[in-house]
């Protein structure tokens, strides 16, 4: 406000200043043009051998005609007939026409007076006009502005300054608001949500964008206490187990069979470093700037990939497709994707478990099928989410930790594809389908095509 006030002052004065002076600017050379005007008409009627006496002229000008000798030979009303208004130095070097100040006194007038002079006659008889014009009124035209604008300035600003202090007081009373409610919520003492005033202004969505970031950081706070609690829990029962083992085996005799002990603590140990590296994953994946940073990609042909997966699962049916199929993507991702759903299928499949991949449009679809119980229509989504187990068949866990299929849909997600479960047909089992866009062969896998119709 200060800072406005000064600059508002300032602003006016210079205003106030630029008036002052160009309104004495325009009022004398108004003064100065009514002054040569009457000059030229005086001369023209000394040209034309006109001219009466009196001179006719304002009643507040005085004019003269006056000799090269310096003899006043006409002069208007109130005009003096003996005395020139201009002494003969003060007309040495004067041009033609122009104008030079003179004290008022002189010629009966207060102030200041522009005195014009013009000359005129035949060049043997040459004259000089005189015509005097006082600015008194005028300069008291300008001191009178002057004045009033030094009495009204200081009023007008502090009135200003009062009427934006309550404005701008105003306008950031819901500012204020905002940051006490913020501070609540940093010490707790209230919901973690922000007043929102009635305005519909700028303030406004302030509040509205401010909530919905408070909405997003109080339900990534809850997601990560969750995330938190469920990683805790998960990794306590390998832990739990690798510590009872190692108590028993202290009170064993020593013909205990250490070679099976310790092939039941590496089961653990290999099911806690998964454990650990799915939630490396996860936890990457929630970081917003991981988010927006695209994985390494490379041209990958999903046929060889699944391939290579399906080898590693001696019950599982693979049937490739006819041509080679091309995606742009992370190998290593992808095949983790097709592993956890080989992993989840053939935990619950009764007997067989099928894994397909095919062309469909521009994109590619791959396909895990097994026949299982299935999972209920209402909890398909619901499956995707992290640490879940169904109360089902499906909830007999073989050493899952519930983070298969969440690890699924985010790396799908990452690829720009789409994860769906449904039921088959006929029931029971379940339908694991995954959807990647497509892509075109580049140099390099234009070359990896023709080995794999060469092969």
């Amino acid at each position: 406000m200060l800072v406005s006030v000064v600059v508002l002052f300032v602003g006016l004065s210079a205003g106030g200043v630029v008036l002052i002076v160009t309104m004495k600017y325009v009022l004398m050379r108004t003064a100065g043009t009514e002054a040569r005007e009457t000059a030229r008409s005086v001369a023209e009627l000394v040209d034309t051998g006109s001219l009466a006496d009196p001179l006719p002229a304002a009643p507040t000008v005085r004019v003269q005609v006056v000799n090269a000798g310096g003899q006043v030979l006409y002069g208007s009303a109130g005009a003096d007939r003996l005395v020139p208004i201009l002494y003969p130095r003060e007309l040495t070097g004067l041009p033609d026409g122009a104008g030079t100040f003179i004290p008022g006194t002189r010629i009966g007038f207060t102030g200041q007076v522009l005195v014009v002079a013009r000359a005129a006659g035949p060049a043997d008889a040459r004259v000089m006009v005189l015509v005097a014009r006082p600015v008194d009124e005028l300069t008291q035209s300008v001191n009178l502005l002057r004045t009033t604008l030094l009495v009204t300035f200081p009023p007008l600003v502090i009135l200003l300054a009062l009427v934006a202090w309550r404005v701008v007081g105003a306008a950031l009373r819901p500012v204020e608001a905002l940051r006490t409610g913020a501070e609540e919520i940093t010490g707790g003492a209230r919901p973690g949500r922000l007043p929102v005033p009635d305005s519909r202004d700028e303030i406004h969505r302030l509040a509205v964008t401010l909530n919905d970031m408070l909405h997003r950081l109080e339900a990534a706070r809850a997601r990560q206490r969750s995330f938190v609690a469920d990683a805790a829990h998960e990794l306590r029962s390998p832990l739990t187990n690798m510590r009872t083992e190692l108590e028993v085996a202290q009170r064993l005799p020593d013909s205990t069979d250490w070679p099976e002990l310790a092939g039941d603590l590496l089961t653990d140990v290999h099911r806690l470093s998964r454990l650990v590296d799915d939630l490396l994953l996860l936890a990457r994946a929630d970081d917003a700037t991981t988010r927006a940073v695209r994985p390494a990609t490379e041209e990958v042909e999903l046929g060889a990939l699944l391939a290579e997966v399906a080898a590693r699962y001696p019950d599982v049916a693979y049937a490739p497709a006819t041509g080679p199929l091309w995606v742009i993507g992370e190998r290593d991702a992808l095949s983790r994707v097709v592993a956890n759903l080989l992993d989840n299928a053939v935990r619950h499949a009764r007997s067989t478990v099928r894994l397909e991949v095919a062309a469909d449009g521009d994109s590619h679809r791959i396909a895990v099928v097994d026949d299982g119980p299935g999972i209920p229509a209402a909890d398909r989504d619901r499956v995707f989410d992290r640490f879940t187990r169904l109360d089902d068949a499906r909830a007999r866990d073989a050493g899952g930790s519930g983070l298969g299929l969440a690890i699924v849909r985010e790396l799908v997600r990452r690829h720009d594809g789409t994860v769906t479960l449904r039921g088959t047909v006929p029931p029971p089992g379940l339908h694991a389908e995954v959807r990647l866009p497509g892509s075109l062969p580049g140099p390099r896998a234009s070359g990896a095509a023709a080995e794999f119709d060469a092969g």
